[in-house]
């Protein structure tokens, strides 16, 4: 890396820093004072806001006429204090006696600012109902989206942008938005809410670095995961200001995993972009139509050169029924094949918000703020391409670009994904065509041992065998070698159904 990207790395981390500048000092945890032991600090506002005590707070207000609308020797107001530590009765009752919800320390960060870097969601909520403002930002630009997405706090970014209309996408005085910071620290439910709420991915700071750059810088290898499953082949290539990719950088870094990760999802990408060749086009088709035929074929080989063989013994009436119902059972497949292929396998339904409808002051994207995911967490459920919140077991496709509900796998064999609507076809089709190959092949094998004329010597009955039933043994051959990998994905998909069921 050059010299340059270096020195702008350490300016970013000093900022992260002085976010809040001395947020620690009074800082508390269960109410432990955290290294405070003077007596003289217990007795100021500011700590006892800081440690909402109430009491405390209203006699020294009230009693010895202390004011909380002034700074302490550090130059932060009491209002702050009460904000970091989630405090929201110290912060009420300083709110009614003259503290400004809107007050400005040295740094020109306000109480909200504080708010947001342990998460405090009461208090800012409080904060916001009583006027602070939303957007307001500090000498660096930062507004409160920036400082809880460099704390990696996500619920309160997903209040504050839901109910409060926070921008989620402004860019500080550097050009970083908070999407560049939640990459650049690695919280990856931070990325997700982030895309999610239509951050902009492709945003280049001064420095023209996006946020996929400085996840790379810091060899954050989930956040550069989460930012390419959401991204294009574009975003990998964009260069900063010195010429170099996000790969480039984290090879620069010594960050090998995230250079070899980037490197090979370029790679992957260029296949799957690539619509115009024959193999995309044949990746976009699948290998339905191939296994169609291959089916065929084999039927036709086995009626042809087994059942209705002119050189082999007449069948009994037994063995007919026996013949026959592996052709039934391989016909039934083929039916379950085609519903699997054409059925939709459970994708969701894509939010795909009308802009030409919208109002002056309505979100970019409205997501339901009581949604029981979001609350208890669940940020892994939220969909940056197909805009949802996605109930559990559903997974996006990537090859799909849709999002399926009990989601398995995409198979490209029947051209599809297997999911919620189409899993029981997929496994039926399997057990079908298991049980047709196990009946076609002791078939084959019985009429070929049975042929009276068949010489008795092992290397004599090879070579009558095959000259005179060629296409016995070709079915007989194919039949065997597939057998063995379509049940292996037959044992598989029960195990995943008796889970199911478990």
């Amino acid at each position: 890396m050059s010299s340059e990207i270096e020195v702008v790395e350490d300016e970013v981390q000093t900022r992260d820093h002085e976010s809040v500048g001395a947020a620690s000092a009074k800082s508390t945890n269960n109410g432990d004072a955290n290294g405070i032991g003077e007596e003289s600090l217990r007795n100021d506002v500011y700590t006892a806001a800081a440690y909402g005590d109430l009491e405390k707070l209203q006699r020294l207000v009230e009693c010895e006429g202390c004011s909380v609308s002034e700074t302490d020797g550090l130059g932060y107001y009491a209002l702050q204090w009460a904000a970091l530590n989630n405090r929201t009765a110290a912060a009420q009752y300083i709110i009614e006696h003259g503290g400004d919800v809107n007050a400005t320390d040295h740094t020109g960060q306000t109480a909200l600012h504080w708010s947001a870097v342990r998460g405090a969601i009461q208090v800012a909520e409080l904060l916001l109902q009583e006027g602070a403002r939303v957007n307001a930002a500090d000498m660096y630009g930062y507004q409160t989206t920036h400082v809880a997405a460099q704390y990696g706090q996500t619920a309160f970014l997903y209040h504050t942008v839901s109910k409060w209309n926070a921008d989620p996408d402004v860019p500080d005085n550097d050009g970083r938005s908070p999407l560049h910071w939640a990459a650049y620290k690695g919280f990856a439910d931070c990325i997700r809410l982030l895309l999610f709420l239509d951050a902009y991915k492709g945003r280049q700071d001064k420095e023209g670095c996006t946020p996929l750059h400085w996840a790379a810088i810091r060899g954050n290898l989930e956040a550069c995961t989460v930012l390419v499953q959401a991204g294009k082949k574009e975003d990998l290539m964009v260069t900063d200001n010195t010429g170099l990719t996000p790969a480039q950088l984290a090879a620069d870094k010594n960050h090998r995993q995230v250079a070899f990760f980037l490197g090979n999802a370029r790679r992957l990408l260029d296949k799957r972009c690539d619509g115009n060749s024959h193999l995309g086009q044949v990746s976009k088709l699948g290998l339905a139509p191939v296994l169609w035929c291959i089916i065929f074929v084999l039927l036709v080989t086995y009626t042809h050169s087994v059942i209705m063989a002119p050189n082999l013994p007449k069948l009994t009436a037994g063995s007919v029924f026996v013949a026959w119902l592996g052709v039934f059972f391989a016909t039934s497949g083929l039916v379950m094949f085609y519903r699997c292929s054409s059925k939709d396998p459970g994708y969701i339904r894509m939010n795909i918000h009308d802009s030409q409808n919208m109002k002056d002051d309505e979100p970019l994207l409205k997501i339901e703020i009581n949604n029981p995911a979001l609350l208890a967490g669940n940020w892994s459920q939220l969909c940056a391409t197909c805009k949802i919140v996605r109930p559990l077991r559903a997974k996006h496709c990537s090859t799909c670009d849709r999002c399926v509900e009990q989601f398995d796998h995409h198979c490209p064999w029947v051209s599809n994904c297997i999911g919620k609507k189409n899993k029981w076809d997929f496994f039926a089709f399997l057990v079908l065509e298991v049980l047709a190959m196990v009946f076609t092949g002791g078939v084959t094998l019985t009429r070929v041992l049975s042929d009276p004329v068949s010489p008795s010597t092992f290397g004599a009955w090879i070579n009558y065998v095959a000259i005179s039933h060629v296409g016995a043994l070709s079915f007989f051959i194919m039949d065997f070698f597939l057998f063995f990998g379509v049940a292996v994905l037959t044992v598989v998909q029960a195990s995943q159904v008796s889970l199911f069921f478990y």
